[in-house]
């Protein structure tokens, strides 16, 4: 929270003008200019989902400081793919952006070919928010706990079935990465997103699931749902009586999802550094802050750099997960 508050206070913004200043002097383009017409969002999912809801908000609150409007082009298709590979294939000048998620960083290890390089065909722009999900139950379920699971599992190798929204999914791969790390056998049944599935956990035809805060916590409020636990490093704000699988029971397990915006390979320096300022302040905003408690977010807004180090890192994270667990698309 720190890092993203300094990069939107006043000192930077000075230094964001001096370098401005550095610009003109050495002959280079004038970010000044920049932006001179609208900017585009590629989300690579269908409207109406987390990830629709986190770029529309940031859009909107970056249109104030950019001056410009900010369109946002949803292009779902092939686990976002095909929304990837649009922008990847764009223009490199400002205008046309991607908003990643947790499915760029699995994508390189569930397809064999991908029709873009997910390192050397994008630039790192910001990483703007965290998340996490949420370990749920059927309220009449024995399983009251983390520790619960765990025995209910040893005592019944294979028989406690956990909901996903696909092979691949943050749900699935945080259930998959708790077998490993509890060293339980619990068996995925896929669904077509996460409503079918809590509609079936509900109904007592699964066990349980690591779900979206979104899909879950009005069905936690009402009383259809149960969570036991976050995924999260740290107690989350919003549950902050719910403990983490880490200190309930599975030392060392973290499961995040995340919202990281790119561009394509080759965007100039300068223009990234000012959609960077943009986002960082934009993810300080009200509306912003709203939509964290709503969503489960933890907003961070760091700079390139530090996209670029967590991409790379939850890369590898998951591609081990996913090695050993035999994951494929079909």
């Amino acid at each position: 929270m720190g890092s993203a508050l300094t990069r939107s206070s006043p000192f930077w913004r000075l230094v964001l003008a001096v370098a401005l200043l550095l610009a003109a002097l050495s002959g280079r383009p004038a970010l000044a200019i920049y932006p001179e017409r609208m900017v585009r969002i590629v989300v690579p999912f269908a409207p109406g989902g987390g990830t629709d809801a986190v770029s529309r908000t940031l859009a909107h609150e970056m249109e104030k400081d950019l001056g410009k409007s900010i369109l946002i082009e949803n292009k779902p298709g092939a686990g976002t793919i095909v929304g990837t590979q649009a922008v990847a294939t764009s223009k490199p000048d400002g205008y046309t952006l991607l908003m990643g998620t947790f499915a760029n960083a699995v994508n390189p290890s569930l397809n064999a070919k991908l029709p873009y390089d997910p390192h050397k065909d994008f630039a790192a722009v910001a990483l703007v928010a965290r998340s996490f999900n949420i370990v749920v139950v059927n309220p009449k379920s024995p399983v009251r706990s983390i520790e619960d699971l765990i025995a209910a599992a040893k005592a019944n190798p294979g028989k406690l079935t956990f909901g996903t929204f696909g092979p691949g999914t943050s749900a699935h791969l945080a259930g998959e990465l708790f077998k490993d790390m509890a060293k339980v056998n619990l068996t995925a049944v896929p669904y077509k997103g996460a409503a079918p599935g809590i509609t079936d956990l509900i109904g007592g035809q699964i066990d349980v699931m690591f779900t979206t805060v979104a899909s879950a916590a009005p069905l936690v409020e009402s009383g259809q749902l149960r969570a036991i636990a976050v995924t999260s490093v740290e107690r989350s704000p919003a549950f902050p009586q719910l403990p983490t699988v880490a200190e309930a029971g599975v030392p060392g397990y973290a499961a995040e999802s995340w919202y990281g915006l790119f561009a394509p390979a080759g965007t100039p320096r300068d223009v990234i550094d000012r959609l960077n300022m943009s986002a960082a302040s934009a993810a300080q905003s009200e509306a912003f802050r709203k939509l964290s408690i709503n969503e489960g977010l933890v907003t961070v807004a760091l700079p390139p750099e530090a996209l670029d180090r967590y991409f790379h890192d939850e890369e590898e994270r998951w591609r081990r997960v996913i090695s050993e667990a035999g994951i494929k698309v079909e």
